[in-house]
């Protein structure tokens, strides 16, 4: 590999600066990319089979000014297969598009951590996490950090955030001003329920937390509904928290935001849904569901989505990526079964 131009898993990098990372005691070589970002443009419509985020560019450039280091999108080896990776922080987090494989119309993809059992949401779009890195910037009076982040975001920061916005509002707070002028965030709005039992408002806390839960919000995530199920647990309404928990795992367990044993002991299952699910994917519980009258492609997508929730019990992506890649081939869905099995 030469620095000034070269290959990373199977992606031409510009200027790559080669760096050997470990993860899951496996070696692995990530670009630090310091000059151009349209490797993931590229990787996006012509493996991810979709349509690029307008600013994708300038918050690339934006995570690399803070310190991260971008890596390859094609780096996705023990990561969940519908995650399109970004970036790297020094303590191993991994910054990621996800890539839903039947999302809505309309729907642009979210920017997520990715941890072991799955991801955590960021921010909804690219444009509404560079405008909530731009106020936090904001917010700590860094001056040269400040002018750093503001160059990077170049022209998709001019557009979403005036430096000085937040001090002028003079609204009560950071995460205030957040909900109210940049958009709804997970950790946001999780914070604000703590804060509401510190004061001993419990009512203000439930009310939070089950705002938090509609529908309309996180579209596809379960991690509202465990919040609120945790919640319902803290002042004693078990029963309530109990149908809560059981509701979150209607939503696919790898949006859960924690392990599915923590949700299910909520729910008070043991391992009767894994099992469910295991009967679910094997031949004759796929007939079963054929002669019900399920299309073919739905039965195989629901496989593809039953697959990526038993992977998310253990972690284990990599031995359930060919199978599931298969089932979105079955239900028609050619290029999302590439991206699933794209190594680079």
């Amino acid at each position: 590999m030469k620095v000034g131009g070269g290959v990373v898993n199977g992606l031409p990098c510009a200027r790559v600066l080669p760096t050997l990372f470990l993860r899951r005691g496996r070696p692995t070589i990530r670009c630090s990319y310091t000059s151009s970002f349209s490797d993931h443009i590229s990787f996006i419509k012509d493996v991810a089979a979709t349509q690029p985020p307008e600013h994708l560019q300038y918050l690339l450039k934006m995570l690399q000014t803070r310190g991260e280091t971008i890596i390859s999108p094609g780096a996705k080896q023990g990561l969940i297969p519908l995650a399109i990776p970004l970036s790297e922080s020094q303590s191993g987090a991994v910054t990621a598009l996800l890539r839903w494989p039947t999302a809505p119309s309309g729907m642009e993809m979210p920017v997520v951590e990715v941890r072991k059992h799955g991801v955590w949401l960021l921010a909804k779009n690219v444009d509404q996490y560079i405008h909530r890195i731009l106020v936090e910037e904001d917010a700590n009076n860094t001056q040269e950090s400040n002018d750093k982040l503001f160059t990077a975001s170049s022209e998709a920061g001019n557009k979403l955030y005036r430096r000085g916005d937040l001090a002028e509002s003079q609204v009560a707070s950071l995460d205030v001003y957040l909900l109210k002028k940049v958009g709804l965030f997970p950790d946001v709005l999780e914070r604000k329920v703590m804060e509401h039992f510190e004061k001993g408002d419990h009512v203000s806390a439930l009310v939070t937390g089950e705002f938090y839960t509609k529908k309309e919000h996180f579209p596809g995530f379960g991690r509202p509904f465990v919040f609120n199920a945790e919640i319902l647990l803290k002042v004693g309404r078990n029963l309530e928290a109990k149908d809560a928990a059981r509701g979150a795992l209607k939503s696919p367990w790898w949006t859960l935001g924690c392990k599915y044993e923590e949700v299910a002991e909520i729910a008070q299952w043991e391992d009767e849904q894994i099992e469910y699910i295991k009967e679910k994917v094997t031949e004759e519980g796929k007939q079963e569901d054929l002669k019900k009258g399920k299309a073919p492609a739905q039965v195989s997508l629901d496989e593809a989505a039953f697959l990526l929730d038993l992977a998310s019990v253990e972690g284990t992506w990599a031995e359930y990526t060919e199978r599931i890649a298969e089932c979105y081939k079955d239900a028609g869905l050619h290029d999302i079964a590439r991206f699933v099995l794209y190594r680079g």
